[in-house]
């Protein structure tokens, strides 16, 4: 009995000293400053094997005496090294989906003495297993399994490898506290957390395949869309079969490998697949056809795209700066139009703030659309978007100080910074127009773009609006949405034959918009703009040549939480 009572006073103790550590951990506290990482990928096994330093610093406000390293669960740690001695670690399970298995094989290490706030060290490190095709973070949410592998399609395959990293697979080390996707905005929160703090980090790595037999056709294997090497068929690699990343911020580190055919064109390079030769040749010539569109309105592209064809054909498509990950089955150019337009934006514009990188690609898109086919099918694809913002505007509501933390400058909410700012764009563009615009792209200087007021200084230079009111209710913070209705429109007739119509809009939101007023008559129709700003009223006089039949506020093109109180009939 004496024996069993210390044994509980010893087991409780411990448990004591292990709850206080974990209590202790700041996964958070370090940043990863760079990697330089050796990798061995054996497709045969979906083996990946991995060597090499990380070096990263404490950017805590207090010392650190551990220090957190996450990779994906299939992978397993081999070993640790701290100024050549082995460190002390403990590996243990991590529920996050980071990763797609939705769990993490966490070092904790335990270091020699505390790490003053500021203060680097560099860890040598070893760690190896498979990268099996694996969407468990997906179908335990309640994503059909099927639905779920093409969405999480990263694998290390015989005759097929491609794997994104964080976010995807966590197949390089990083540090971060759980994040959930049945937790609302919790893993986009936490990526988009991470990767700010990684905006000056430095990535490196080399990648080995095992040698091939003579008679095997050598995959071509890629890195962040570079051809690095041609793959190996007797002793050893070739020699520079690495790729760099200045920043983590706007890329995600990703590597694949497949017996690829390789389409050069001026306007972009193809990577597809045996028998996709029709799909490349028609995202080629989608490509030809929309650089003159976007030189005009972004100048001539500083990157050439990318395009990787995915092995399977219904996978969700990804995109990365200007490499997109996609199926190329399908053979008819109208098809891959836009997504060439938003690729080639890419490479024209580039911007380290999302809300105008992905924003202004998107409203690419639009623009696109309203040059080839008119206002109307813009306004469609403006309108396929607008759920997803409503959506998100719901979520970010139930916190008030989401203002802030999601206005565009600062959300992680891919609906925000992709939708909403592209809706944002498009109507800077509807209130300047579009010479005004474009000339505001054109000044546009992403080393010069220190400010979140940046872009609205580069619009009042060329137009001489003051839009802070626009800015501060759409970009500096997250007000929610316009509410548009038609409080009156009283009509009277003129002595010269026709009428004036005065129409009062009420604004029931917290954002206030520029908003285009529509009166129908017998025979056509009248659109007139009108400054309405949140929680108020603002009135239009619209001549028109016959009685009104009908009056409309906002024809899409601005988001709105209610469009159902947008029409009016006068009596």
């Amino acid at each position: 009995m004496k024996f069993l009572y210390l044994l509980r006073a010893l087991c409780a103790g411990l448990c004591f000293l292990c709850g206080s550590e974990a209590m202790a951990l700041d996964r958070d506290a370090f940043t990863f400053t760079d990697y330089n990482l050796h990798l061995r990928i054996e497709p045969e096994q979906q083996r990946l094997g991995v060597r090499g330093t990380i070096t990263v610093r404490n950017d805590s406000t207090v010392p650190q005496k551990n220090l957190t390293l996450q990779i994906s669960s299939t992978l397993s740690w081999r070993s640790i090294t701290l100024d050549g001695k082995p460190a002390q670690f403990v590996a243990q399970p991590y529920t996050s989906d980071i990763d797609h298995t939705g769990s993490l094989s966490e070092a904790v290490v335990t270091l020699a003495k505390q790490i003053a706030p500021s203060t680097s060290l560099t860890l040598e490190i070893a760690y190896e297993g498979t990268i099996p095709l694996d969407a468990t973070r997906l179908t335990r949410i309640g994503v059909p399994e099927d639905s779920a592998r093409h969405t999480d399609w990263d694998q290390i395959g015989k005759a097929f490898t491609a794997v994104r990293g964080v976010g995807y697979v966590t197949w390089y080390p990083v540090s971060m506290e759980a994040a959930n996707l049945s937790e609302g905005n919790s893993l986009f929160e936490a990526l988009g957390r991470w990767k700010q703090k990684e905006t000056g980090s430095t990535f490196k790595m080399e990648i080995q395949t095992p040698p091939l037999e003579s008679d095997v056709q050598v995959p071509l294997l890629l890195c962040s869309g570079e051809v690095i090497s041609e793959g190996t068929r007797e002793n050893s690699p070739k020699a520079g079969a690495q790729c760099r990343h200045a920043s983590l911020n706007s890329v995600t580190p990703f590597f694949a490998a497949a017996n690829y055919d390789v389409l050069y064109r001026d306007s972009i390079t193809i990577f597809n697949l045996a028998n996709h030769s029709a799909g490349a040749q028609s995202y080629a010539l989608a490509a030809d056809l929309a650089v003159p569109f976007v030189k005009d309105w972004f100048g001539l592209p500083e990157q050439k795209p990318r395009v990787v064809e995915l092995a399977d054909s219904a996978a969700a498509p990804f995109e990365d700066g200007v490499t997109l990950f996609t199926a190329l089955t399908r053979e008819d150019t109208r098809l891959y139009q836009l997504s060439a337009v938003h690729q080639l934006t890419h490479a024209a514009f580039i911007s380290s703030r999302l809300w105008i990188s992905e924003g202004v690609a998107h409203f690419a898109q639009a623009a696109y659309l309203n040059q080839q086919n008119g206002r109307e099918a813009a306004l469609q694809f403006l309108a396929s978007h607008v759920g997803a913002v409503l959506a998100a505007e719901k979520g970010a509501a139930i916190d008030p100080g989401d203002a802030a933390r999601e206005s565009l400058i600062n959300t992680s909410r891919e609906e925000f910074y992709r939708s909403k700012a592209m809706y944002v764009w498009w109507m800077l563009r509807d209130m300047i127009g579009d010479d005004s615009i474009k000339k505001a792209f054109s000044s546009y200087r992403a080393d010069q773009d220190r400010a979140p007021s940046y872009v609205q200084k580069l619009i009042a230079a060329q137009t001489g609006r003051d839009l802070e009111w626009f800015f501060d209710d759409w970009i500096y913070r997250d007000k929610g949405l316009p509410d548009f209705r038609i409080e009156s429109a009283n009509a009277r007739a003129l002595v010269g034959g026709g009428y004036v119509i005065a129409i009062t809009v009420d604004d029931l939101g917290a954002a206030g918009a520029e908003v285009p007023v529509l009166v129908n008559f017998d025979g056509g129709s009248v659109t007139k703009r009108l400054e309405v700003r949140a929680k108020s009223k603002a009135t239009i006089r619209i001549e028109i040549p016959a009685a009104a039949k009908e009056v409309i506020v906002n024809d899409g093109s601005v988001p709105e939480s209610d469009a159902t109180n947008n029409k009016f009939i006068p009596r």
